[in-house]
């Protein structure tokens, strides 16, 4: 799907690039205030980048090291730079579908262009199809693996009790999902940009530190990401391997294609659904190509390159005894930072990026069970993802891992269908053929839409 969109789109996420980052900061706020029933474009890219930074950043990056060796990085680099474009056309089409009710509140996500791709009883099922996929997948399945994390780093680096952790996650959850859209935006918004910003810092420090590295570094991602035969600490990596989990695990952190980032670009207030696309690209371009390296970077060059641990000692031995995917990062910044700091610092900005994940896939299941079921259907779906969340932090690690993989292909499967089907639209955005009068509508529809929020407010 990111080389078909790649290549008929034009190589829009390099030709619009620079573009995405303009819009991006032109719309840059801590502080964007209530929007109604929707979001300005960087409360919605906030709110995707939440959703999008989270475990996968720090755990499943050190977890696809493991299993399919530093070549996986590479892999996850490719996923990336092709799935801009399949965020640019999730994003698109879930600006031309979204819908707006009469109080302001704004509606839109796969199930509304998977609903518009195929008309009658095949595109409710589909949708339907969708909807539960992502409510079994994010909601409650995707939520464990971030409360799962949280509770792991927190309790190697403090010794609290995972179930206390727990307990505190799902208190601080809960106050954000009684609040709804506003008040998640109110949160993404601040919380996105500081947690990104400390986390790279923190990671250039120990990078500028064991700067002699870094070119090994890079030469051990390109060897291990096509040499069937490349050998580390004693272990071989395969090209399979390699490309699986750096498929996987590129999936799981940047989202793109998977259907879940695009509730969040429906609900940006802009002009032409193309404004919104070049902006969602960015946010796959923030969560791998740059949160993602940082920790590869740390982790490679510090424990398989040169005289580290995994390029010297017995890998099998090591990472079946003392080296996992939560310990392994703390482990890492620890060399440089100190063992107790490193450990701390991971768990820290792990705690944030997965809160947040856990805040935007929630709103993002919220969305389809509404539309399954009804406003009715919300508390008891609320209180059922509290339950999760506390249960993810008691289970085992692999096992919560396993089953957020298995559900996100199902979750997949009918979005990338519609999105190939709806390829015409998006093209005719992409390519600068959209209709100007279809445009000056959509800025009257907007424009109106304003003008009875600041009413009602007034009221």
């Amino acid at each position: 799907m990111g080389i078909w969109f790649t290549v008929r789109t034009k190589f829009i996420q390099f030709r619009c690039f620079g573009e995405g980052w303009r819009r991006l900061f032109g719309d840059f706020s801590l502080r964007g205030g209530n929007q109604g029933g929707g979001m300005t474009s960087f409360q919605a890219l906030a709110t995707a980048v939440a959703a999008q930074v989270g475990t996968g950043n720090i755990v499943g990056a050190c977890g696809a090291i493991i299993v399919g060796g530093p070549g996986a990085i590479f892999w996850m680099w490719i996923i990336a730079l092709l799935g801009m474009a399949t965020n640019y056309a999730e994003a698109v089409m879930a600006q031309k579908t979204r819908m707006v009710d009469a109080d302001g509140t704004v509606h839109g996500g796969p199930v509304y262009y998977i609903t518009a791709a195929f008309k009658g009883n095949g595109g409710k099922f589909l949708a339907g199809f969708f909807a539960v996929a992502i409510i079994l997948a994010l909601g409650f399945m995707g939520c464990m693996v971030q409360s799962n994390s949280i509770a792991e780093t927190m309790n190697n680096a403090f010794s609290i009790p995972t179930w206390a952790v727990g307990l505190v996650v799902v208190v601080l959850a809960g106050i954000v999902f009684i609040g709804g859209v506003s008040r998640l935006a109110a949160v993404t918004e601040k919380i996105v940009p500081v947690m990104a910003i400390i986390y790279v810092v923190g990671s250039l420090i120990v990078l500028i530190m064991n700067a002699a590295n870094i070119p090994a570094t890079f030469a051990l991602i390109f060897e291990c990401a096509f040499n069937p035969d490349a050998t580390v600490g004693g272990a071989t990596f395969g090209i399979i391997a390699a490309i699986s989990q750096g498929a996987k695990r590129g999936l799981f952190s940047n989202e793109a294609g998977m259907g879940s980032t695009p509730h969040a670009h429906a609900l940006a207030e802009v002009k032409d659904p193309h404004e919104q696309g070049v902006v969602a690209m960015i946010g796959v371009f923030i969560d791998t190509i740059i949160v993602v390296t940082m920790t590869a970077l740390v982790v490679l060059s510090v424990l398989y390159v040169g005289d580290g641990v995994l390029a010297t000692g017995d890998y099998a031995t090591l990472t079946a005894e003392t080296i996992t995917k939560t310990n392994i990062a703390q482990m890492a910044f620890g060399q440089f930072m100190g063992e107790g700091l490193g450990a701390w610092f991971v768990a820290i900005c792990l705690m944030f990026f997965a809160f947040s994940t856990i805040l935007s896939w929630n709103l993002f299941a919220k969305l389809n069970v509404e539309w399954l079921f009804g406003k009715k259907a919300v508390l008891p779906f609320t209180i059922v993802a509290l339950l999760f969340i506390f249960a993810g932090s008691l289970l085992s690690n692999d096992l919560v891992w396993e089953m957020a993989d298995m559900f996100n292909q199902l979750m997949v499967l009918p979005n990338a269908i519609a999105l190939f089907a709806l390829s015409g639209a998006v093209l005719a955005v992409a390519n600068g053929k959209h209709d100007k009068k279809a445009i000056d509508v959509r800025e009257e529809k907007l424009a109106d839409e304003a003008r009875a929020r600041e009413h009602r407010n007034l009221k």
